[in-house]
């Protein structure tokens, strides 16, 4: 009977010590980031915090409060992550956590844009840094958590183009047809491999209609003098054609590379926006 006794308590010890592990076991993942999550590249995070939440989008927008009664919209690669502190902490005010976002974007040449309602607790930073603009918002609420809104600007990369038929059936009606599936880094004019499915469907229409001749015209937005963005969209409008004739087997006599440069603006210059819609590739009927 003595012995039972000995072997219940082992058992019960047994039991006990495992709940021990299984509520420590869940109080570390309690503790530990949501699942894919990291910190941006440009911050890290405060001491004793982990992710909560995490939205990666590859594109979105977001409007950034710039005065007290002025914001921007900028658009990019998108993050929004909200930050827990961890148990047993001591709770930094929004003071503390905005400075620390405020000095930390000044050690990489950034800068604070805007901060409102009680210092620290939101602020608006901006850092440009390797050719890359980054726009930031945290906010802290005060409770142990805080959020940051962080734009890595850029132009969305336009996964969707027109296929053949839809730009023949455009030129047919206007006379041309407006491509945005050709990139281009900022500045130049070297194709990217990321234009190949437009390119494809721009020879697959030359090949389905023999007698079609086109010209290719490059545009630009404003943005820089117009000289040189005469001949940035000249030279952009001539690589298009070099890559049709080279890489898709097109006779080179029914193509003709012009450049526009910003002399004929589809949209505002004055947006983001509007200046993506005016830099592009259109094939005109010759």
């Amino acid at each position: 009977m003595k012995h039972k006794m000995k072997r219940a308590d082992w058992l019960t010890g047994i039991i006990i010590l495992a709940g021990i592990l299984l509520m420590t076991a869940m109080n570390a993942s309690a503790q530990g980031d949501a699942a894919g999550s990291k910190d941006p590249a440009l911050f890290t995070r405060m001491p004793g915090y982990h992710i909560y939440r995490y939205d990666d989008l590859q594109f979105d927008q977001f409007e950034f409060k710039t005065g007290s009664d002025m914001t921007q919209i900028v658009q990019g690669h998108s993050l929004f992550i909200i930050y827990d502190a961890d148990e047993n902490i001591q709770i930094p005010s929004p003071l503390q956590i905005g400075t620390n976002y405020i000095n930390a974007a000044r050690s990489v040449g950034g800068q604070l844009v805007y901060e409102f309602h009680d210092p620290g607790e939101d602020v608006v930073l901006k850092v440009v840094k390797n050719n890359l603009e980054t726009w930031a918002y945290v906010t802290a609420n005060g409770n142990g958590s805080y959020s940051i809104h962080l734009i890595e600007k850029q132009g969305m990369k336009q996964d969707v183009v027109s296929d053949a038929d839809a730009m023949g059936k455009s030129i047919s009606e206007s006379g041309k047809a407006a491509l945005y599936g050709i990139y281009f880094d900022t500045g130049k004019a070297d194709v990217k491999p990321e234009s190949q499915a437009a390119l494809k469907e721009i020879a697959k229409l030359l090949k389905n209609d023999a007698r079609l001749k086109l010209y290719v015209v490059g545009h630009t937005d404003n943005a820089g003098t117009l000289e040189i963005n005469m001949k940035l969209s000249q030279d952009r409008a001539m690589a298009v054609v070099n890559a049709l004739v080279g890489q898709y087997n097109i006779d080179a006599a029914r193509l003709r590379a012009c450049g526009d440069g910003p002399t004929a603006p589809v949209a505002t210059n004055g947006t983001e926006e509007g200046r993506a819609l005016n830099r592009r590739v259109e094939l005109v009927k010759q």
